[in-house]
């Protein structure tokens, strides 16, 4: 993008309504997002960018004047350098995200990450969290989460649960998705945030702090927070298209994007963005048992394995205007529309000849309307202090059905069935509001004057699940997933209060210190207080240490609280009692509890030689009264639970292979890791300069403690520990770089993930459908490898052809007594996909 400053009539660059000289910035190389100083200290004065938008600082204001009118932050090109290269090379960053003050990200206290928007584009991903779990180590996501959450595109970070991550977007709290994970695996019962709702082409760039930050933000910032800032041009623009597919030849990929910057009166700034994203069907499914050998010329009998179709259209906006020197009233806002859907497994013809005499495959699918707007207004001099108010307001509706179905049970007592069906609606809103204060205070015997910020956040949560039609739950429900009964359908709502204290300043020229403290009250669960120290010293330019240690929580969200359904295959039936439900209580639930975590971090970060940036942080997060799946019931105790729900159970199931379960405070856990990040920058002269960069992450989590369910016994199985400590890998390591010359740019990496294991359901032999026994299964260590050739045609037109998963790589198979109707990957733990090699070509326009 072109960096275009906003000017007054002289042609001088305006800040807070007065004529000031820019700072010179100082360059910085990004690995995997990590910007690092070469050498600069910061400007006194915030106007970068990213320091003069306090909209963008979490839950606070900048204690800087912020511009009327400003572009991205991002470098120009350097000589010989076309504007459409993707370029590593840009800006020490000042990041907003884990402090309270002006901070560059080379010198934050605890891990921050930076990712341009150049970066994530030059992945080749269509969707954002694919594109950050290809260039952060630290985030994964589950390949095929199976059933509804194939729908919802959430990730994770440091091997924890979408739940764990805190998503914000200019600072403030985004809403998650009222699409609650079901059908087992590490990430069962989380509602996070789906980030793909957001238009990537609005995104300037993306900050993510590794590190524990409840104290800060409050709930869900366990594992970290990922604050995605949007763009603010006043002028410039750009059109994309992406297309690619599978080698397979499935899975078909078209990506449209657009956005626009416009100068509001030489006042203030609006950015435009909307996005087109269309994506087929992957099928990876095997051989199945219960239906025979694939068939040439017939296709897939059982397509349940691999990835949804779906549509997806977002528009989003970003604005501020200045009333003042120093006031300025700013919005920004999403909306985002999905259809998808998902096949479940294949049903013979024998089920209902009459009506499907080829047999049938039954498609999940959700509509799904998704939203949030954001308006405030912002000042810098009130009594002395800076100050932020702003309102949030966002939700997301998912209405879920079936197409190509049947009610078998209903066809036998009256002798017709529905082949569609509403399966049951479920939604989410979210209203916060935020008053923030910040200001510096000069002391005597300190080093640096004392900043201090204080606020107050009030917010409102409501979760809404209503009932299918009934055609889709009487008489066993509809084939594959059958919907709810007006008996689950509930409208839950709760309050939330909090306050916050954050204090920071240099006890020496060289060591600096920060204090956080947060109290919040939620209505539905109490009291929850929680602190963080961070500390940094600079022994010299070239080495500095830095650590944590913060407490941490995670309110239940109100979808694990209230949430029941039921999962049908051909051969089996796995139902979720609401926790605090009377079903639930039958096989032993108690209400759920917050999540409580300790977590410590410390870290070293090196610039042993020019150009060469490294950073080590090792970090070991505890929680306690973990909220997973689990008091796992079978045969007629399970029957008997489900029907007191009024879930249904189809009478062609046998007993041994019907499973009910809930969601409880099951375990505590413990997750220890070290962070690796390096930048190396090289330049050959007339043959161009090449950015290498490193990226590493060792992650072991291990379960310290299983509870006891109210009738005594264990609340997890073998099965269920797995998920939570062995299903993500163990490492996972990204190496590679960009070389540029001229026209060209070339990007490679290389990733390694770790190995990882789990523990099986049996589906055929003595022990089929145990909850009890289960066969281990270990996935193999696997290397990925991503390219892509870039070619600027003009100044402004670039191409560029990629392909990730170059050669084609395969997690392995399960064994033939874990394939449960043909699916032959462990869905749950592998984590490089089950779609192999995947080519694509990109052409961008700049205006």
């Amino acid at each position: 993008m072109r960096v275009e400053n906003m000017k007054n009539r002289a042609g001088q660059p305006v800040i807070g309504g007065r004529r000031k000289m820019l700072p010179v910035a100082m360059l910085a190389i990004t690995c995997n997002g990590a910007a690092w100083a070469q050498g600069a200290t910061a400007p006194t004065e915030a106007s970068d960018v990213f320091a003069a938008a306090p909209e963008a600082q979490p839950t606070q204001t900048s204690p800087a004047p912020a511009p009327p009118a400003t572009s991205q932050s991002m470098a120009r090109p350097p000589a010989g350098r076309q504007p459409g290269s993707v370029d590593t090379v840009q800006q020490d960053t000042v990041v907003v995200t884990g402090t309270r003050t002006t901070t560059k990200a080379s010198q934050s206290l605890t891990p921050v990450d930076v990712i341009s928007g150049a970066q994530l584009q030059a992945t080749g991903q269509s969707s954002l969290r694919d594109a950050l779990v290809k260039l952060s180590p630290s985030i994964s996501r589950e390949t095929y989460a199976g059933d509804t959450a194939q729908l919802t595109d959430a990730l994770s970070l440091h091997g924890l649960t979408p739940d764990h991550v805190l998503v914000l977007v200019n600072g403030k709290r985004r809403h998650t998705t009222a699409n609650i994970a079901l059908d087992g695996g590490l990430n069962q019962g989380s509602t996070g945030v789906d980030v793909d709702m957001i238009p990537v082409g609005l995104i300037d760039h993306i900050e993510i702090l590794r590190d524990g930050a409840s104290a800060q933000y409050g709930s869900d910032a366990i594992a970290g927070v990922i604050n995605i800032i949007l763009k603010k041009n006043s002028r410039g623009g750009t059109l994309q298209t992406t297309t690619g597919q599978t080698y397979a030849g499935d899975g078909l990929k078209n990506g449209e994007s657009a956005n626009i910057g416009l100068n509001l009166g030489d006042r203030g700034y609006l950015d435009l963005a909307a996005e087109y994203d269309r994506q087929n069907h992957t099928v990876r499914t095997g051989p199945d048992d219960n239906f025979g050998e694939f068939q040439p010329g017939h296709g897939f009998r059982n397509p349940i394995e691999g990835d949804p179709a779906s549509t997806r259209e977002s528009v989003g906006f970003n604005a501020g205007y200045y009333l003042g020197d120093d006031v300025e009233l700013y919005g920004f806002g999403t909306y985002a529309h999905r259809d998808a859907q998902a096949y479940q497994n294949y049903r013979a013809p024998s089920v209902l000849p009459t009506v499907y005499p080829n047999g049938f495959v039954p498609t999940e699918t959700v509509n799904e309307n998704d939203y949030s707007v954001t308006a405030g207004v912002k000042g810098q001099n009130l009594l002395g202090w800076s100050w932020d108010l702003s309102t949030t307001y966002g939700g997301d509706h998912d209405g879920m059905g079936l197409t190509d179905s049947a009610n078998t049970g209903l066809y036998a007592a009256q002798g017709f069935t529905p082949t569609s069906f509403r399966l049951v609606t479920v939604s989410n809103t979210q209203l916060t509001n935020n008053l923030d204060f910040s200001r510096a205070f000069h002391l005597p015997l300190l080093a640096a004057p004392v900043n201090v910020s204080f606020g107050v956040e009030q917010r409102r949560e409501t979760y809404t699940i209503g009932s299918g039609d009934e055609y889709s739950y009487l008489l066993g429900g509809a084939q594959a997933l059958p919907g709810l009964a007006p008996v689950s359908a509930s409208d839950n709502s709760r309050n939330v209060l909090g306050t916050y204290i954050d204090l920071s300043t240099h006890l020496a020229p060289k060591w600096t210190v920060d204090l956080a403290g947060r109290f919040e009250h939620y209505s539905d669960v109490g009291d929850t207080h929680n602190g963080k120290i961070s500390t940094r010293y600079d022994f010299t330019p070239q080495i500095a240490v830095r650590g944590s240690v913060s407490t941490g929580f995670r309110a239940p969200s109100l979808a694990e609280e209230y949430y029941s359904n039921v999962n049908v295959s051909p051969a089996s039936v796995s139902g979720l009692l609401a926790a605090n439900s009377a079903a639930a209580r039958l096989i032993g639930a108690q209400s759920l509890k917050p999540e409580e975590s300790t977590n410590y971090n410390v870290g070293l970060v090196l610039t042993p030689v020019k150009n060469l940036n490294l950073t080590i942080d090792a970090y070991q997060i505890d929680i306690r009264n973990r909220i997973v799946e689990g008091g796992t019931a079978s045969g007629q105790a399970a029957i008997a639970a489900m029907g007191a729900a009024g879930l249904s159970v189809p009478g062609t199931v046998p007993a041994s292979a019907v499973s009910a379960s809930y969601f409880t405070n099951g375990a505590s856990t413990r997750t220890r890791g070290i962070d690796l990040t390096g930048t190396y920058h090289t330049g050959f002269g007339e043959y161009g300069q090449v950015d290498w960069d490193l990226g590493v992450n060792i992650n072991n989590t291990s379960v310290k403690h299983v509870s006891a369910g109210a009738n005594g016994q264990p609340e997890l199985n073998a099965q269920q520990i797995g998920w939570l400590s062995t299903s993500t890998p163990k490492n996972k390591i990204i190496i590679g770089g960009t070389w540029h010359s001229g026209k060209w740019g070339v990007t490679l990496h290389e990733t390694r993930y770790g190995s990882t294991s789990s523990q099986e359901t049996y589906i055929v032999g003595p022990n089929a459908f145990s909850t009890t026994q289960f066969l281990h299964f270990e996935n193999a260590a696997r290397y990925i490898t991503d390219l892509e050739v870039r070619y600027d045609v003009t100044n402004k037109f670039q191409i560029a052809v990629g392909a990730n998963n170059l050669f084609n790589v395969y997690p392995n198979k399960l064994p033939y007594e874990a394939q449960l109707e043909g699916s032959q990957y462990d869905s749950f733990a592998s984590t490089i996909g089950e779609n192999g090699g995947f080519y694509y070509l990109r052409a961008r326009y700049q205006f």
